[in-house]
């Protein structure tokens, strides 16, 4: 019968793998650019996972003398961390696992709501001063233009959703190609990529000193691009969309417009993540087989459900 023990230390197995070995793997790939919601959904799961295993392998150890089941575990803790005395099994590393595990989802938990609400109210100021110092495209509905002649173009998800144009931006493309750049502005707001990137800027902001939650960020990004860039081609051909990529980044413009959300890259990382939707958008266009498909499916599912399960049998 496997014991408590073992489960913690499968679980810190799992942690591990899922903080270093497999997000470095899967951000070499090649494969994700072929399907980005596929390796979307697998970072979810990874990032899902990997908390639940690290929380869940301090918590298992640290209860361990307090019961015979989770449950009776939990509650005998409860009572006796506040009212004492503590079990004569106790001791200072089980004392500090599950008070290790109690921090870091309180952690976890207050960063991913802090920069939540951060981004909301970012957003919420930003609308009102895109209504005092912008005006309506005509034409065009939930389109603002500012008036600058550096190019940039985002969108502001919320309640009030808007895309975002600089007279620059308009200058300097074709009808075509800004068709292609508001489509893929639009894909943003509509598929809520904002709820996705903030994830994994709260996970980067709550383990700074994980360099893999750095690495994970800037995958999820240039997925989440692709992810637009995919809704976008629906609309105008690849080469009008690779051109529109191309001009805008000719100019260098840092997207630093009436406070659009600044590019927090280095122009070593910049470059190479336009190359790589460009290459994406000229080059042939490359598919995921099913037996890839169907493997990564599986992990992903497998990935957020058998943490919860090793937690819930201990």
């Amino acid at each position: 019968m496997t014991t408590v023990s073992e489960l913690a230390l499968a679980l810190a197995a799992i942690a591990i793998a899922l903080a270093w070995p497999v997000p470095l793997l899967l951000a070499r790939a090649k494969w994700p650019s072929a399907a980005p919601v596929l390796a979307l959904a697998l970072w979810q799961s990874i990032a899902l996972a990997g908390g639940i295993s690290m929380i869940g392998s301090l918590l298992l150890f640290g209860l361990q003398p307090f019961g015979d089941d989770l449950w009776s575990r939990v509650v005998a803790a409860a009572g006796d961390v506040f009212s004492g005395p503590l079990p004569p099994t106790a001791t200072l590393l089980t004392a500090f696992a599950l008070s290790a595990a109690v921090l870091l989802t309180i952690h976890l938990l207050l960063n991913l709501a802090l920069t939540s609400v951060r981004s909301r109210r970012q957003r919420h100021r930003h609308r009102e001063l895109l209504g005092l110092l912008s005006s309506p495209m005509p034409d065009v509905p939930r389109t603002r233009v500012i008036d600058h002649p550096a190019p940039a173009a985002y969108c502001l998800p919320g309640a009030r959703s808007v895309t975002v144009l600089s007279e620059g931006m308009i200058e300097l493309l074709t009808p075509e190609q800004l068709e292609s750049v508001i489509a893929h502005e639009r894909a943003h707001l509509k598929q809520k990529h904002h709820l996705l990137l903030d994830a994994f800027r709260s996970w980067k902001r709550a383990l700074p000193w994980f360099p893999i939650a750095t690495r994970a960020q800037d995958a999820v990004a240039l997925l989440v691009e692709m992810l637009a860039d995919d809704t976008a081609r629906r609309q105008a051909s690849d080469r009008v969309l690779a051109d529109a990529i191309e001009l805008v980044d000719s100019t260098g413009s840092s997207g630093a417009v009436l406070g659009a959300p600044q590019d927090q890259r280095t122009p070593e990382q910049r470059r190479t993540a336009i190359s790589a939707r460009i290459d994406r958008l000229t080059g042939p266009r490359r598919t995921v087989g099913w037996p890839l498909r169907s493997l990564v499916i599986v992990l992903s599912a497998a990935l957020v459900v058998a943490p919860p399960t090793l937690v819930l049998v201990s």
